[in-house]
């Protein structure tokens, strides 16, 4: 069995701030540097998303389509980062930024971070930059995807690192995938495939086998909170916003 860069307690009971430590009363839009900032000066440990420019640079920013938060029509593929970065988040001064700014800022942080890969069409091409560029990170973080398929690149490809599968609710998937598939990935049912350690659930009615992988030693991290009263003894870890709990549980 291969030795893991970081086993779950570093993880274990933390809260993390969903695409950092945002607030748009402040001007502090998702997924921006100044989000993270607050996030590495609140303590707290904090998730983002990653996915690639067309000019194949590895930027953070959630949605596929450009559309919510800047404003502009198009993916995110569709534009080289010299263009993404000219591009406003939320009509504030904060920009997309690259995954390599990030990970600057939370170098000296004490949280650690939840890297979620989001799915496109060049998925090999993402997992092999960002573990590139983790590779060279000295702070504590996992990987996760909603893709069971980039989860299983990691166990292939880089085995050490803790690595999570991210799921919903049956009806999540509805209007997207084919019924059997959304059952498929709402039970988790690749899990004999890519081994995560880690389960990240859509805080709802979870079903039973998610509770069984976690009698079985796999960590159930709840997303995302945006309540206090999310059930902590139910959850081992918890993604947060619009509110700040305490630092661990």
């Amino acid at each position: 069995m291969t030795q893991k860069l970081f086993d779950k307690e570093k993880f274990w009971h933390i809260n993390f701030a969903h695409r950092g430590l945002h607030d748009m009363k402040k001007g502090i839009p998702e997924n921006s540097l100044a989000a993270f900032r607050a996030a590495v000066e609140a303590g707290y440990g904090a998730e983002l998303d990653v996915q690639l420019s067309k000019d194949g640079q590895v930027v953070v920013f959630h949605d596929d389509t450009l559309k919510r938060v800047c404003g502009v029509e198009g993916d995110v593929v569709d534009y080289d980062y010299e263009d993404l970065r000219k591009m406003s988040l939320n009509g504030t001064g904060e920009t997309i930024p690259l995954f390599t700014e990030v990970l600057k800022i939370f170098e000296k942080g004490i949280g650690p971070l939840i890297v979620e890969l989001k799915t496109g069409k060049r998925n090999k091409e993402l997992c092999r930059k960002t573990y590139e560029i983790l590779k060279k990170y000295k702070g504590v973080f996992c990987v996760e995807s909603f893709n069971p398929f980039i989860v299983n690149w990691f166990k292939k490809n880089a085995p050490e690192l803790f690595r999570g599968q991210l799921a919903e609710k049956p009806g999540g998937y509805k209007g997207v995938l084919p019924r059997p598939v959304a059952h498929l990935l709402s039970y988790c049912r690749l899990s004999f495939l890519n081994k995560p350690d880690f389960i990240a659930y859509e805080i709802c009615k979870r079903p039973e086998r998610i509770f069984r992988l976690q009698k079985k030693g796999i960590m159930l991290i709840a997303w995302t909170s945006r309540t206090p009263k999310v059930d902590e003894a139910e959850n081992d870890a918890i993604i947060f916003e619009n509110y700040r709990p305490e630092l661990t549980y």
